[in-house]
């Protein structure tokens, strides 16, 4: 018997900027595809237009594309089973909501908002209970099973506007087989007739995504577990089609949750807990708003598919730091957790300093170099990885590059006060200009002479290793911050060092 190809897709809505917990599906699915050897399809669920947001589109593809996730078939890169933007398939589902009509699986439902809003209340008022449109309810509304055959025929060819509801069946138990949560099984008298086709014509993500999934040949739907409740009702569509037999397998996977655990991680929780959760930067298109993304933040891409990867599978053993490919070599969804994991910032930062010290000191001068052109600076590569060589440890995120190596490149204009009231004694000043003049005899200027002129000088004059290192590291930087002195003196050679202190002083009256 042949093995059955795989074949997983991610289907986002543009409603918005993707969140980690897309990316972290997007990403399962991928590991899961790669590792197989089957495919991988983009499909983007835009059905739902009135909460369609502009630009949506765009930002979830070249995200995706930053984190090193590619698919086989897509909007962009077409496929076999073209179009995969669910408004340009209106058609498709047409076709298949009639089958269902007709075989009485699903019906027409003409119920103004206003009377399904009375009908909420009235259940309200009737002992609390929220409003279901269920199998009981169904037969006091304004459907095509309460009303007379000859009404409702009435009303399609008079063009009311109606939607298409799933018939729910009665007191049957619905079984879902998931991978990562075993079965589950859900009693019908639970499910509500949920609208399958709505009043603008268009298919609800219940209709939509079944129909596309059986079309698309799609063999593992791995989505997060806020779809759980609705797939009960998948399964239905599935049988009432005579799909069941050729039904995906399902994985709902666990949510993040906030750092404290205390529940799911949101989209406006980044900025309010000072860590991103997009992953590239959304500028909301509404209102302006700016809401930080890990690329912008200066996470590496493949740190974040690492810190991803592990919110919610365990590799069963002690690694914590993977390349792409043992990843796709080691995932499997039998290794899911069922149970929500917390978000950890300070773990994310760790992960990303892990990757950042893998890279040689050419890959992190490349990361350096925008924040030099930012100033107009070219230093000369040999100079360059010199830096990086001293700085690279200091370095959890990009940005921290720059932030730890500016001095390197720039003479400092300002000096901090209270580093220098702290260190700046009065015999100070007297024991730098003695100490900048024997360096300015110094045949050779390197760390080893440098230590050595250091050592000599405070053993003749009694001033203490601290005394004259503080001051000079104040000067070459401007607050107490930076490598080894030795080091940092070593890189800006006899000329700068001898410089700075000069410039420190008079920018200072001294």
């Amino acid at each position: 018997m042949k093995a059955e190809h795989i074949r997983v897709r991610f289907a986002p809505s543009p409603t918005g900027p993707l969140h980690i917990g897309g990316v972290r599906t997007a990403l399962y699915n991928f590991l899961f595809a790669r590792k197989l050897g089957g495919t991988m399809i983009l499909r983007i669920e835009d059905t739902d237009q009135n909460r369609f947001v502009a630009g949506a589109e765009d930002y979830i593809v070249k995200s995706l594309a930053w984190c090193g996730l590619d698919f086989d078939e897509s909007p962009e890169k077409g496929g076999p089973h073209a179009p995969y933007r669910q408004s340009e398939r209106s058609e498709i589902y047409r076709k298949y909501i009639h089958q269902l009509v007709e075989s009485g699986h699903a019906y027409y439902a003409f119920d103004t908002e206003e009377a399904l809003n009375l009908a909420r209340e009235q259940a309200k008022q009737n002992g609390g209970n929220t409003f279901q449109y269920d199998q009981i309810t169904r037969k006091t509304l304004q459907n095509s099973i309460a009303l007379p055959e000859a009404e409702w025929k009435k009303r399609l060819a008079d063009g009311a506007p109606y939607v298409i509801r799933i018939k729910i069946p009665e007191n049957e138990q619905v079984v879902v087989n998931d991978i990562i949560r075993g079965e589950v099984i859900v009693n019908s008298s639970n499910l509500d007739d949920k609208v399958l086709f709505k009043s603008d014509g268009l298919p609800t993500y219940h209709l939509a995504n079944v129909v596309d999934d059986y079309l698309m040949k799609i063999t593992h739907v791995i989505r997060g577990e806020e779809w759980l409740p609705s797939a009960p009702l998948h399964v239905l569509l599935y049988r009432y089609f005579g799909w069941e037999d050729i039904m995906p397998q399902f994985a709902h996977l666990p949510l993040i949750l906030k750092p404290d655990g205390n529940g799911k991680l949101s989209k406006r929780d980044g900025d309010r807990l000072g860590f991103p959760v997009f992953p590239t930067e959304w500028k909301d298109p509404k209102t302006g708003e700016i809401y930080s993304g890990y690329r912008e933040s200066g996470y590496l891409p493949e740190a974040v598919i690492n810190i991803l990867a592990h919110l919610g599978w365990n590799p069963g053993t002690e690694q914590e730091l993977f390349t792409s490919a043992e990843l796709i070599q080691q995932f499997s969804l039998e290794r899911v957790g069922k149970h929500g994991s917390k978000f950890d910032p300070e773990k994310a930062k760790w992960f990303n300093h892990q990757y950042m010290q893998r890279k040689s000191d050419e890959e992190l001068s490349i990361l350096l170099k925008p924040y030099l052109e930012q100033h107009g600076l070219s230093p000369a590569s040999g100079y360059l990885d010199k830096v990086i060589g001293l700085v690279r440890e200091r370095a959890s995120l990009v940005p921290d590059l720059w932030n730890t190596s500016w001095f390197f490149f720039i003479r400092p204009e300002k000096y901090d006060p209270q580093v220098y009231q702290k260190i700046w004694l009065p015999g100070t000043t007297g024991w730098i200009k003695d100490f900048a003049r024997e360096v300015e005899a110094l045949a050779v200027f390197n760390k080893d002479t440098l230590h050595t002129l250091v050592v000599d000088y405070t053993t003749k004059t009694g001033v203490k290793m601290g005394q004259l290192m503080n001051p000079l590291r104040l000067l070459m930087v401007g607050s107490n911050q930076g490598p080894g002195m030795m080091e940092l003196a070593d890189v800006l050679g006899k000329d700068e060092f001898l410089e700075r202190i000069k410039t420190g002083f008079e920018k200072l009256n001294l």
